[in-house]
């Protein structure tokens, strides 16, 4: 499955961490993150992440346009939602295709662990069909 990874600046050791933790349920899967993110990801975990452009230079637009193609099977974007401004709107996008697409996403660490248990599982399989 295709996973795309968020994290703004405040949420990024923790997706780090998350990461780390569930190592190796997402290295059976392939992994797409924004520069910064790609890099904490990587050191953290060791994990092979595709590195797009950062967020701020297009990395949040580009894994919205994987969304919108319906390229992504999954989204993990911890976002800190007490800021906003064009970064909120552009996380709200990503969010809406996600809906329009029916892709399973997290915003937080407790969705997220959820999420990930389930694709453990196989429960989210029927990604592979649509």
């Amino acid at each position: 499955m295709e996973i795309a990874i968020l994290a703004q600046d405040t949420k990024k050791e923790l997706m780090a961490q998350f990461c780390s933790a569930y190592c190796g349920v997402l290295s059976k899967h392939t992994i797409c993150a924004t520069s910064v993110t790609a890099k904490y990801i990587s050191e953290a975990t060791g994990l092979q992440v595709e590195e797009l452009l950062s967020g701020d230079q297009g990395g949040r637009a580009q894994i919205s346009q994987r969304i919108a193609y319906n390229e992504i099977d999954l989204l993990l974007y911890f976002r800190d939602s007490s800021k906003d401004g064009i970064e909120f709107s552009e996380a709200n996008e990503c969010l809406r295709l996600c809906d329009f697409n029916n892709i399973p996403y997290a915003t937080n660490i407790g969705t997220a662990e959820a999420l990930i248990i389930a694709l453990d599982r196989g429960d989210l399989d029927w990604r592979m069909f649509v």
